[in-house]
Parts: structure tokens; C-alpha cells; sequence
């Protein structure tokens, strides 16, 4: 028996965990009460990493379907299958890749999936990201320059926080790594300080707050406009330090003249005087800060949305300001020159829909399309990276029957589920336990400036292959260099040639190749350390809180934020017009439970236990008036399909308005989980509709769809 200390790896929060390790399991896990940046804080996902580990419908070893059917086989007849059938493809724009948010979750994931990407050579990139935050990629690229240059609440130090779109007692924070927010909102109350949420549902965090406004799904831009518009009307615009690093500001009044709180109530029903007071609040603050999350990014207007947050976070002078929205620092990162090319999209687009690219990639919800769509550059073969792309993009009938008319397809994941099934190959990852953690994509995104690496709990076992070389060995297939490639002397080169990049002469340190990358990030990054001093201190360092980056974070041409970048300005018309369109019917939005992240956690039986956490909810009054009844089931209808769902009737939904969870659906023929299939629950995307997209990002809508409901 021995004591482990590592982060956990299954949401953003990157908690610290104390793990008790018995041979080769986990029995205990508790929160480590000296790490420096969860303080012991430990919620139900990371108390089941045991369970999750030593799932046994986990795979072990590579599967290959023969004749329908899938067979164990060794690494090096997996891998060399996968070169012979991809020689299939000397198209390799014909040659599909769809990456998933577990590969953030990962330090493999943060170091090797854009060579991954890269090598492969085809301009049909996918990921998660467009169903879910990439209109924030598209909106600081655009005013900042970086599309990672994404401005956190700094929580800690604020006295009033306007929350929309987001539930961060059940998210543990998103595009925010914020161990604990419930203890952290607790905090800012205390001290006296307040927080709104605006919500057409009474969340978790809606229920905590001193203020709850409910907002119709997908209207948060009118409200967010509204807000802009009373700042300047009540002359309530005070810039205060960033006056000198910001673009001419009063241009942005006539862009927001049409939306005033009386204009934009009926729409949104919030009511006028509840929209001056928010923006009065937010000018009287001594600090404040606007955040906005999923609830604000896979809709209509999502990147517009964005913008308007920190829009409003300039405008009241809580821009890069301590208790404001600021940027964090990572270990392995270094600060910027305060200037650079800027952001552009649009460098190639899809084939069949048109629709540009962002970021290198095309939207999620045009996969099918380019499946299904004969001609030359038609997606015949697709390699998924620890996505599940048959349950979290829309109109999921649609993906399922596309992926299942592939010539060829590769997953790299633990498990044979809804979408490996339709795989030819699957790689499986090895268990948390047994991986590295560095967390890449989530320091940059963190409420304080922290920094923590941890080793394997438990060694690799003989016959499982890393993460890092299921990357490398894919790199090289893709690369021409085969499947039995020296993967020691490519990453001995890779090292070498970013030594000379950085123009250093020291030899990195560390066991892996992926630790000796690390070392050099972190030896070359901010603050100087090295991979030596992380692994002295199991509990992490902390490095201090946020600290205002202006104008160093800058990467536009001209060194100031630019408040009103042309696309966005040329897509407000587009709101404008939506202001006046009328819209009837029932609305269905999603919602997130502590107990799940997307569909990664239904597999774990105390994460599923009791209550069914996969419902309708639905509000009395609704209910009556259609005739539903708790705990039966509703037909729920839309453009793209039909399902049936347990009812909830629940006075926490807002009238006119459903709520179903994401990420379940695991009712599927050919998956081998055994607990989730018991918990199936029902796909809520097999409502949502692929054709509706943010165009600016390419994001999927999936808050606000519309929905007949009626008695099944």
C-alpha cells in the first residue's frame, strides 16, 4: 500500500487527489488537503477515478473487425493494419479526423494532437470544438489576436459576477479551471460582494446566487447588447487603465442603437428595469466581471455573444484587472511582445456546405456532409481521437448511419462504444492511473496562476502501449515513415530541432520523451522551472495570482484590443434582424450534472445510481396544458427526429421551455458498456438540428431548438 498524488483528469477543475494504491489498483480516494490550488476540494467524478480505472469493460488490447466482427490483436498487427488500409487512400483529403475533448484532458492530448493533426495531411479537421466553445476561439482571435488568449473571471478578488449561460456548481467551471467555484462564489458573498445568473433554468448556481434572471434559450446576445447600450445611455462607460490599449470604444453606440432594454425585453422576457439595473450594478462595482459559457456559445449568435462579454468587461474598465476578466500565465508558456498577425479564418473551405475554416478545422456538424456527398475528395476513412462524435453532434441518426457506410475507420479510445463500434480499428488509451498528468490546455484557463505535474500512480503493464506512442506511431503511418518507424530517434530529432528554436544548449530532463519536452517548455517558459522542481513538489507550486498582461498578450497588428472587429461588425445586422423575428412553440436547451462530463462517466455505477439523471424537465404549467405527468414519458418531435423521455415536472425550468442532458444514448447495438447500457437514457441529439450554425465559428446550435412535446 502506498500513497499516490495526483490531478485529476476528468474535468477542468484540475483538483489535486491523494490516491491509496494497493498493487495495482486504487481503493481510496480522497482530496489532497495540501495541494496548492484545490485545498482537499473533491467532487463525485473524482471520487470514482477508482472505479473509472479499473472499469472492466475498459479495452486492454487493440480490437480488429474481421467479417463484423471485432478480435484482440497485437499492437504491432494493429498498427500495421492501419498503414496497409490507409495506402487505400492516396487522396488523404479523402481521409477524415475528428478529435474530442478528452484529448485536452491529457498531456500526450496538449503535446502531440497538432503534429497528429498536421501529419495526417487532410484538410477535413474536426473536433469538439464546434459543438461547444469555439465562437470564444473566434472572438478573442478577432479582438485579441490569439485564439487561446481567452480571459478568465478572476473570482477570488471580484465584488460582482454576472454569470450567463453556465452552471458551475455541476461544471466545476468551463473555459475556467476553477477547483471548488462553489466555495469560491461562497467566498465572494461573504465578503460581501453578489453574483446574478441568468438562466431559463434555476441551476445549482442560479439557486445560490442573490439574483436569478431567466432569459429565454438563445436570446443572451439581445440581453448582452442591451447592457452595452445602457452603459453608454446612462453614461456609465468608464475605461479607467485600458484607455490606452483599447480601439476608438464610441463607435461600438451606434452598433448597439437598436437595443435598447425596451427593444429586446419581449424577445428575451427580461424586463427593462431588471436590464438597467444589471448594467447600473455592473458599473457601481469596485470590480466586477461579466462570463459567459456553453449556454452563450452553441447558439445563433454564439460568437457575437462572446464578443459582447468582454465587450462589457472594457466598457466598465474590468479588462486585465485584478477582481475583473484577466489573463492567466502558464509554467509552460511565455509571455508575448504585445503584437503579432492577428486572426483570420477562411484559408480553405468545406466542399459540399462551404463553410470556411477556423483554426485549421471545418465545422463538426459538416462531417456527414462530406460522408455522405459523392466526388472527388468524398470522406471515405476517418480516424476518431477520444471523441464520441455518434452521441454529441447533432442530428446523431444522420452521423450514425454516415459513419456506418465508411470504407475505413480508426478509433484511438478505451472503449467500444457508440462510435467505436462502427470502427475497424480501435487503439485503446490505458487507464488514468497509469498516464502521466500535465494540464496543458486547462492552466491557461486557470483562476490563479499554478503549476503541477504528476507521474504514473501505477506503471504501464507489459503489452499496453502509451498514449504518447499510439500519437507517434499514428504520426509516422501518416507520415510514410511505416509502422515500425524509431519512434526514440524522431522524438530525439523533434527535441533537438525545438532546442534550436528556442536557442538553447541544455539537454532536457526526463524518463519519457514526452517529460523531456515538457522540461524544455518549462525550463524556456515564464517563470523559469524545470520538470525537477514540479516533480519535488507532488502538491504543485503556486505561482501567484493573476497579474495584468496588457498589452503583452496582444497579438493584433496594432497592439490594442480591437473592439470591433469587421466580421463581427458584419454579422450584427444579422441579430438585428432576428430582434424582430417572432418565435413560438417550445424550446429545448441542455443542462450539465455534477455526476457527468458529456457521456464519459455513465459507465461508473455510483455516478449513475438513484434517481435517473436523464429527464425532461418540464414546468408546471407546461405540463398541465400539454398534458404530461411526472415520471411518464413525452414524445419529444423536431426537424430531425423524435425520441421518448422520461418526464420531470419541475417549477426550476422556465415556462415554455424543456431541458435534457447531453451526452446519453447508450442503448446502441454492439457497445460493451455494460452499466451505461443499463442507464442508457435517451440522445438529445437526436433532436438537434444539424443545419443551424453560428456561421462565424461554424458552431453547432444545440440550445434552442424547437420542439413539439406531447404524451407518448
Amino acid at each position: 500500500m502506498r500513497t499516490v498524488f495526483t490531478t485529476c483528469p476528468l474535468c477542468e477543475a484540475t483538483c489535486g487527489l491523494e490516491l491509496t494504491v494497493e498493487g495495482d489498483r486504487i481503493t481510496k480516494v480522497r482530496g489532497d488537503r495540501e495541494d496548492e490550488f484545490s485545498k482537499g476540494f473533491l467532487c463525485p467524478k473524482g471520487a470514482s477515478l477508482g472505479t473509472l480505472d479499473a472499469d472492466p469493460d475498459r479495452l486492454s488490447a487493440p480490437l480488429v473487425k474481421r467479417d463484423g466482427e471485432f478480435h484482440e490483436v497485437g499492437w504491432a498487427e494493429a498498427f500495421a493494419y492501419v498503414d496497409e488500409r490507409l495506402k487505400d487512400f492516396p487522396d488523404r483529403n479523402a481521409v477524415a479526423m475528428y478529435l474530442g475533448n478528452p484529448v485536452a484532458h491529457s498531456l500526450a492530448g496538449g503535446l502531440y494532437a497538432g503534429p497528429l493533426r498536421k501529419s495526417l495531411g487532410s484538410r477535413n479537421i474536426f473536433t469538439a470544438s464546434t459543438v461547444d466553445q469555439m465562437p470564444k476561439h473566434v472572438q478573442v482571435g478577432h479582438m485579441f489576436g490569439g485564439i487561446f488568449s481567452i480571459p478568465v473571471p478572476d473570482i477570488d478578488r471580484t465584488d460582482f459576477m454576472l454569470v450567463l449561460g453556465a452552471d458551475p456548481f455541476a461544471s466545476n467551471g468551463s473555459l475556467w479551471t476553477v477547483p471548488d467555484a462553489p466555495g469560491r462564489f461562497k467566498a465572494l458573498q461573504k465578503r460581501g460582494g453578489k453574483f446574478v445568473v441568468v438562466d431559463p433554468r434555476r441551476s445549482r448556481t442560479a439557486q445560490a446566487a442573490d439574483q436569478h434572471v431567466v432569459i429565454r434559450p438563445g436570446t443572451d446576445v439581445f440581453l448582452l447588447l442591451a447592457l452595452i447600450h445602457e452603459l453608454f445611455a446612462q453614461d456609465l462607460v468608464r475605461l479607467k487603465d485600458l484607455a490606452g490599449h483599447v480601439t476608438d470604444h464610441t463607435v461600438i453606440r451606434a452598433h448597439v442603437e437598436p437595443f435598447s432594454p425596451e427593444a429586446v425585453e419581449d424577445r428575451t422576457g427580461v424586463d427593462a428595469a431588471t436590464t438597467r439595473a444589471l448594467a447600473a450594478q455592473l458599473a457601481a462595482a469596485d470590480r466586477a466581471v461579466v462570463y459567459g459559457r456553453i449556454g452563450t456559445t452553441t447558439v445563433e449568435f454564439g460568437t457575437i455573444a462572446s464578443w459582447a462579454v468582454d465587450v462589457l468587461n472594457v466598457l466598465t474598465g474590468n479588462l486585465d484587472r485584478p477582481g475583473g476578466a484577466m489573463w492567466p500565465l502558464p509554467a509552460h508558456l511565455n509571455r508575448g511582445r504585445g503584437s503579432g498577425k492577428g486572426f483570420a479564418v477562411g484559408r480553405w473551405h468545406s466542399r459540399v456546405r462551404g463553410h470556411p475554416e477556423v483554426m485549421g478545422e471545418f465545422p463538426a456538424v459538416t462531417l456527414v456532409d462530406e460522408i455522405e456527398t459523392p466526388g472527388e475528395g468524398q470522406v471515405r476513412a476517418l480516424f476518431t481521437i477520444g471523441g464520441n462524435p455518434a452521441l454529441s453532434l447533432p442530428n446523431s441518426a444522420r452521423v450514425n448511419a454516415a459513419l456506418s457506410s465508411l470504407d475505413f475507420m480508426v478509433s484511438v479510445d478505451p472503449y467500444l462504444n457508440e462510435t467505436t463500434r462502427h470502427a475497424d480499428v480501435i487503439l485503446p488509451t490505458p487507464p488514468p492511473s497509469r498516464r502521466v498528468h500535465y494540464d496543458i490546455a486547462f492552466l491557461n484557463h486557470s483562476v490563479r496562476n499554478v503549476v503541477k505535474y504528476s507521474r504514473a500512480a501505477i506503471p504501464l503493464e507489459e503489452g499496453r502501449v502509451d498514449e504518447t506512442d499510439i500519437f507517434f506511431r499514428l504520426i509516422t503511418i501518416f507520415s510514410g515513415l511505416g509502422p515500425a518507424a524509431d519512434l526514440d530517434a524522431i522524438a530525439a530529432f523533434q527535441l533537438n530541432d525545438l532546442r534550436q528554436k528556442a536557442g538553447v544548449d541544455f539537454e532536457p530532463e526526463g524518463e519519457t520523451r514526452e517529460e523531456r519536452l515538457l522540461d524544455l517548455k518549462l525550463r524556456t517558459g515564464a517563470y523559469g522551472l524545470s520538470l525537477k522542481q514540479l516533480l519535488d513538489h507532488p502538491h504543485g507550486i503556486d505561482l501567484g495570482p493573476l497579474t495584468p498582461r496588457l498589452p503583452e498578450i496582444l497579438r493584433t497588428p496594432f497592439g490594442k484590443v480591437e473592439l470591433t472587429p469587421q466580421p463581427i461588425v458584419d454579422d450584427l445586422p444579422r441579430v438585428r434582424e432576428a430582434l424582430e423575428r417572432p418565435e413560438t412553440g417550445m424550446v429545448l436547451v441542455g443542462r450539465r450534472h455534477l455526476r457527468s462530463n458529456n457521456s464519459w462517466m455513465h459507465n461508473v455505477p455510483a455516478l449513475v445510481k438513484g434517481k435517473p439523471l436523464c429527464t425532461l424537465l418540464v414546468n408546471p404549467g407546461d405540463a398541465d396544458r400539454l398534458g404530461l405527468t411526472d415520471g411518464e414519458p413525452a414524445q419529444v418531435t423536431s426537424r430531425v427526429g423524435e425520441v421518448e423521455v422520461l418526464v420531470e415536472v419541475t417549477a426550476d425550468i422556465a415556462p415554455g421551455v424543456v431541458s435534457m442532458p447531453h451526452g446519453w444514448g447508450h442503448d446502441q447495438p454492439g457497445t460493451r458498456l455494460t452499466v451505461a447500457n443499463e442507464h442508457a437514457g435517451v440522445n438529445v441529439n437526436l433532436l438537434t438540428d444539424d443545419l443551424r450554425l453560428d456561421p462565424l465559428s461554424g458552431t453547432a446550435v444545440l440550445n434552442g431548438t424547437r420542439v413539439r412535446v406531447v404524451p407518448a
